[in-house]
């Protein structure tokens, strides 16, 4: 007796879709993490493209609410070569974290005292890791890119402070960061707020001696910064590139843009 032909599975209706795509419209979905040109099935998503959704949604949540725990997110080498350091900001915990930006934004009194005691002043470069919105996110790409900024800005000659973690972080922590340790450029690494393209996209936020007075309209950033976006080398040489630019004009902000070089890497 003949054996009765397989019915096609979800899986198998998916590839027979992907397949039968125009090449340019593979290309095209190729180049970019967004969803373009799913297909659908009446008026809904396939099923396919629902999963993946609900999927990356997960993820996105999860990355919001982890804690960052230095022990098991980074390897003990890691933590030991750079000498890696934990404070908090007023945000006690997540939940208040997330519900009072403004606590995020200010170092608690035992976090200023360490910071003072264990990292030097007025260096070229200072770097802290913020766990910001996306501990996925610090967790993927700062065990690869502080080494790279470190060493490189070394070649270069520049004092570089003692590099520090920050919990319950918020991008103004800049500010507290100048206040303290007066670094010619301060640069925070920390999780952007995750989508559902990716939960492990890191940002580099950077100002020039930065004070309690500075907003948004003081920095500059290097953003999406993961494996389809900015890669951790492209990111560490825009970073520094950005940073030097900051030395030499004394100035950061929007008035400051990187130069052409360094956008013409990225076509």
């Amino acid at each position: 007796m003949s054996a009765q032909p397989r019915e096609p599975t979800d899986k198998d209706k998916e590839l027979a879709f992907e397949n039968d795509l125009p090449e340019i419209i593979q290309k095209i979905r190729a180049r970019t993490p967004a969803r373009l040109l799913m297909g659908r099935a009446g008026t809904s998503y396939r099923t396919g493209t629902q999963m993946d959704l609900r999927d990356a949604h997960a993820a996105a949540r999860d990355a919001v609410r982890a804690e960052l725990d230095l022990q098991k997110d980074f390897n003990p080498a890691f933590l030991a070569e750079r000498n890696l350091f934990e404070v908090c900001t007023n945000a006690a915990t997540k939940d208040e974290y997330l519900l009072r930006p403004d606590l995020g934004r200010h170092f608690s009194e035992q976090a200023r005292s360490e910071i003072l005691h264990r990292c030097p002043a007025r260096s070229d470069l200072q770097i802290a890791i913020g766990d910001g919105l996306s501990v996925t996110a610090v967790r993927a790409q700062v065990p690869q890119l502080l080494p790279l900024l470190i060493d490189a800005a070394k070649m270069r000659s520049w004092t570089v402070g003692q590099p520090f973690v920050v919990r319950h972080c918020r991008v103004g922590i800049l500010n507290q960061i100048g206040e303290l340790l007066s670094p010619k450029v301060a640069m925070l690494l920390i999780g952007e707020r995750p989508g559902l393209a990716t939960a492990e996209s890191l940002s580099a936020y950077m100002a020039h001696q930065p004070t309690p007075s500075h907003t948004d309209a003081d920095r500059n950033l290097i953003s999406n910064i993961h494996t389809r976006g900015v890669s951790t080398e492209d990111a560490a040489r825009r970073i520094l590139d950005l940073a030097a630019q900051m030395m030499t004009v004394q100035k950061s902000g929007y008035t400051l843009r990187e130069e052409p070089s360094a956008r013409r890497a990225l076509e």
